[in-house]
């Protein structure tokens, strides 16, 4: 069946049509079962509405197809219809009881989904119907997360004027803060700052905000972040280090800014030990010299001679 779905389903400039004919014909002359579940769609319900065919679901829908489904890449009909931004399908989908909060699928929830597809009319609509704004999971985080990620600074507006907890923790970025730092959303980290974000916040694979940008090589937002308070010296992560991040980067810059703040060039832990491991680990030659003379700097100061 998945194949038949396929040619019915595929690409509008091949089909130029919703689907609708094709979805009736296979229903009438073969008798389909409408809830079966196969394939990477899972069902024709959710294949339907990832193509945006509104005519197709609808006619899904009259015969009986299940709009709660969980199966598939997207783990239901709404969530593949909020992630491509089909509002008239996520509505008729809505009118017709989908379960607005339902959990599954690669974007977790609708309005995570939408939330990383940045389609501001659509979490509006799922708001609207009662999406939890704060819905997460500790794989894959949450609706501001994925928003704060993908740079959609509408949709962490509203989400944050929605009620969105700024400091949730969860998921591979930890939290929102983490995940604009992280993915280089200036605006975004200063609106989360600006919203109360604790800028020190620990967990997520980077540790922190500030070590997020400084592996990522984003110099305006470590310099945000640390005129914000950010701890030069926190520890955790992968990196185990915002000094140790940028160095195993060879983010030359940032380094040089870290240690004019304090970083301590000697701090151990993380997958390399120390910076100055990281950046000989990685070769980047330029950072691994700046790092020597920051630590020649100081045994000079405590009055090691220096061979």
């Amino acid at each position: 069946m998945e194949w038949e779905l396929g040619l019915i389903l595929g690409s509008k400039t091949r089909a130029r049509g919703d689907g609708s004919k094709g979805v009736k014909m296979l229903l009438i002359v073969n008798n389909a079962d409408v809830n079966a579940q196969c394939g990477f769609y899972g069902s024709a319900l959710q294949a339907a509405s990832s193509k945006g065919r509104e005519k197709a679901v609808q006619l899904l829908l009259n015969n009986n197809a299940d709009v709660n489904a969980q199966c598939g890449f997207y783990g239901s009909a709404l969530q593949a219809a909020s992630i491509w931004g089909y509002e008239n399908i996520v509505q008729l989908l809505l009118e017709n009881n989908a379960d607005v909060n339902a959990q599954g699928g690669e974007y977790r929830s609708a309005l995570q989904a939408a939330s990383a597809g940045g389609h501001e009319k659509i979490v509006q609509l799922l708001l609207e119907n009662n999406a939890d704004v704060n819905a997460q999971s500790e794989q894959d985080g949450n609706a501001l997360q994925a928003a704060s990620a993908g740079g959609h600074q509408k949709v962490v507006q509203l989400l944050l004027k929605n009620n969105a907890d700024v400091n949730a923790q969860c998921g591979f970025y930890g939290s929102a803060l983490q995940a604009a730092s992280a993915e280089g959303h200036k605006k975004i980290v200063q609106l989360l700052i600006d919203k109360n974000a604790d800028v020190n916040a620990q967990g997520g694979q980077y540790g922190n905000a500030l070590q997020a940008a400084s592996e990522a090589g984003y110099e305006k937002i470590v310099q945000l972040l640390i005129i914000n308070n950010a701890d030069v010296n926190a520890e955790g992560g992968e990196c185990g280090s915002a000094l140790q991040a940028a160095s195993a980067g060879g983010h030359e810059k940032i380094v040089q800014l870290l240690l004019e703040t304090n970083a301590d060039v000697n701090a151990e832990g993380g997958e390399y030990g120390n910076a100055l491991q990281a950046a000989s680990a990685r070769g980047h030659e330029k950072v691994v010299q700046l790092l020597l003379n920051k630590i020649q700097a100081n045994e000079s100061i405590t009055g090691i001679i220096v061979v």
